[in-house]
């Protein structure tokens, strides 16, 4: 009698919005199904270490909610009420819904909406191809890099930095704003090791007392918003005890004595009164790292989401070029080294036929744009025709009350090709279901480290599953948009973009597993000059001119500091809204995937507000109260957890919950404001002032 055949395991990568994009072992049974998902133990960065929630991807790649078919909506918008329908008849509305909106108000009136649901460059960044193809409205894509990207390329240059896999090697590491055991599970891995061979000190800067801070030696916890006045606080000491490395600061800084005389007045004392952190604790980092100069500063996003994140990306990004820390193996910086691989993607893009004089509108203000703002449409036509992949903007777009209005437009026609029925696909004419990243081929990049990894195809989907290439391609016939791209299969781009690109071939890839395209060690800790003519690093910031790609420079961007400090541009608390919220990652979710396993949702338990014990009895509520946080923008209720472990006046809610958690339906981003902040947009969750009420 025949055995059923064992899993085999097949390598993969992970295609989530994380910085580790993680190198995977899969267990796939005869084709069809998965097991459990390993990371690469033989990848340097990965070294076998996964977050749990990918671990047990078979919950989300086999949930019995799968969007199966494609579904046409039968009831008034975001009833939930819908009919299967075939592939042609969803492709056909689709296809005359966007030529329809074409011919009443132009090209422009088509928006293909995505972002980062999958990181593949082929199914993430193909549907620029229909958009350029087409002359349909560009995307200005604002909602996570924007802020921290512009205050790190001031200063370096460029978007690089060292090899995260020399936290090995460090002193001391520093984790600032970003919650690694959460969302970047591999720097630990790294981290750790430094401090069990070589006594190294982890200390952790965040708002909370997340589950890095657990596992830090040192947490410093400020109050959102004021992590440029502690870095300059601690600059001040190095400069004033000694600590600074005048010689290298000489030679790869562009003003160091104009600029310690800048800080000469921010003292631990200013710093303190602003961000909270007491003075004793400011002396105590200073003096580590100034005997710790080979320290390796993990620099997150999550401290930029502010109104003011770049300028505190600014500041804190210069503390290793005072320290001379890039020197050093295992020390100096990294927050991405998205910049250094050098892709040509004209044929998954499109580029070569794009047309600069097209609208980009900004990804973040979709709100404003579907509700007609004239500013937010720049003066052009409404926005009629909208296809989305890969991201679900009635949950997690800024100011979401103004969102659901602009998609409750009864003149707005909305496809989504999603792979579970999300807040965005309810409210959808046309639903067209989506592969995983197990069913289908796809190539990645690295943010946080510094490999290209192959995704490849491993089961077939289920049901009727399109991957997004190919509904990009089939609406590209019926509309008339030409471009070589639509005519090739995905390993055939992929093939093609590693050979523009300089990376070899697909064979090599696959047979290689993934290609390390780190840096020299020179070129990476900018021994060779940062990335300015002089290569000088930049204290004296020109925010006009910082190299970020954007259509227009945006908030009060001439009030911004010219050197590093605390850029006092945050929503303050006042009278009537005395608290400040943060809407942090939860564990068991990324963004709004994740939000529909079990595993994770028992994990979760329900949406939380975490609240200082002080606070809470101030205002009367105890733990388990059902409260209210309300601002201008709208009001949450959600249930109240008693938390030391953060400042007072300080909220946390860890998100994102879909909408229907919320007992209105209301979710966390009704609360985050969708304005523009300087100098180059981006979305400012964690900058919200907020009311606290009991609801009894």
């Amino acid at each position: 009698m025949n055995k059923p055949l064992g899993p085999i395991r097949r390598a993969s990568a992970c295609p989530h919005d994380c910085p580790s994009t993680c190198a995977l072992e899969v267990e796939v049974f005869d084709g069809k199904a998965i097991g459990r998902v390993y990371g690469a133990a033989d990848n340097s960065y990965t070294a076998g270490v996964i977050c749990a929630k990918v671990a047990r991807y078979a919950e989300r790649v086999h949930h019995a909610d799968r969007l199966m078919h494609p579904l046409l909506r039968t009831g008034p918008k975001g009833s939930g009420d819908f009919k299967r329908i075939s592939w042609d008849e969803a492709l056909d509305r689709i296809a005359e819904a966007f030529l329809d909106a074409e011919r009443r108000h132009g090209a422009e009136a088509v928006w293909p909406y995505y972002y980062a649901g999958t990181m593949g460059l082929v199914m993430r960044d193909g549907i620029n191809r229909l958009r350029n193809a087409k002359g349909y409205s560009g995307q200005f894509s604002t909602i996570c890099t924007n802020l921290s990207w512009a205050g790190y390329m001031v200063g370096h240059g460029r978007m690089t930095g060292a090899d995260p896999r020399e936290m090995a090697k460090s002193d001391c590491i520093v984790l600032w704003g970003t919650n690694a055991v959460v969302t970047q599970v591999n720097v630990m891995t790294h981290a750790t090791r430094a401090r069990k061979e070589r006594g190294a000190k982890i200390v952790a800067v965040d708002v909370y007392d997340n589950a890095t801070m657990k596992q830090a030696d040192i947490k410093l916890i400020v109050r959102p918003g004021t992590d440029g006045a502690l870095a300059c606080g601690v600059m001040h000491i190095l400069f004033r005890d000694g600590l600074a490395d005048r010689k290298y600061l000489e030679k790869y800084a562009d003003c160091p004595e104009e600029f310690e005389e800048h800080l000469s007045t921010r003292t631990p004392e200013w710093a303190s009164s602003i961000c909270g952190v007491p003075v004793a604790e400011i002396e105590a980092f200073a003096r580590l790292l100034g005997e710790r100069p080979k320290t390796f500063f993990r620099l997150g996003y999550g401290f930029a989401r502010s109104r003011n994140g770049s300028a505190a990306m600014h500041a804190v990004s210069a503390i290793p070029v005072v320290l001379g820390a890039w020197q050093h193996e295992g020390g100096g910086a990294l927050h991405s080294n998205s910049g250094m691989f050098g892709w040509r993607k004209s044929l998954i893009e499109g580029l070569d036929v794009r047309d600069p004089k097209v609208r980009q509108l900004d990804q973040s203000r979709i709100g404003a744009i579907l509700t007609g703002d004239p500013k937010a449409l720049w003066s052009g036509p409404p926005v009629t025709a909208m296809l989305i992949q890969n991201t679900n903007p009635v949950s997690v777009a800024p100011d979401q009350d103004k969102v659901k209005r602009g998609f409750a437009r009864e003149d707005l026609f909305v496809a989504v090709h999603e792979q579970v029925m999300t807040d965005t696909a309810k409210v959808a004419d046309i639903v067209l279901p989506a592969t995983m990243f197990v069913e289908h081929d796809d190539v990645y990049q690295a943010g946080g480290q510094q490999h290209i990894l192959l995704g490849p195809k491993l089961i077939e989907p289920p049901g009727e599953c399109r991957d997004n290439h190919e509904v990009i391609s089939a609406l590209a016939r019926r509309v008339g948009a030409q471009h070589p791209g639509f005519d090739m299969t995905p390993r055939e781009l992929i093939d093609a973009t590693l050979r523009a690109s300089n990376r070899g071939t697909l064979e090599e890839l696959e047979r290689q597993r993934w290609i390390d395209c780190q840096q020299p060690f020179e070129k990476a800790h900018f021994l060779d000059g940062f990335g300015w003519p002089d290569g000088k690093f930049r204290f004296k910031a020109d925010w006009r001119r910082v190299p970020y790609a954007a259509p227009a420079k945006f908030g009060p961007i001439d009030t911004m500091p010219a050197f590093p400090d605390h850029w006092a541009a945050i929503e303050a608390a006042d009278e009537a809204h005395p608290f400040r919220l943060a809407t942090s990652p939860a564990r068991n979710y990324l963004n709004s995937s994740f939000t529909e396993t079990p595993t994770a949702i028992t994990k979760e338990e329900r949406p939380t507000v975490l609240i200082h014990p002080e606070d809470a009895a101030a205002n009367g509520i105890a733990e388990g109260d059902k409260v209210e946080l309300s601002n201008p923008r709208g009001a949450v209720r959600l249930h109240a957890r008693l938390f030391g472990g953060l400042r007072r006046g300080v909220l946390v809610a860890e998100s994102i919950w879909p909408n229907s958690a919320y007992e209105d339906g209301r979710g966390i981003n009704t609360l985050t404001g969708a304005d523009a902040p300087a100098p180059v947009g981006g979305a400012a969750f964690h900058d919200n002032k907020v009311a606290l009420s009991r609801i009894a």
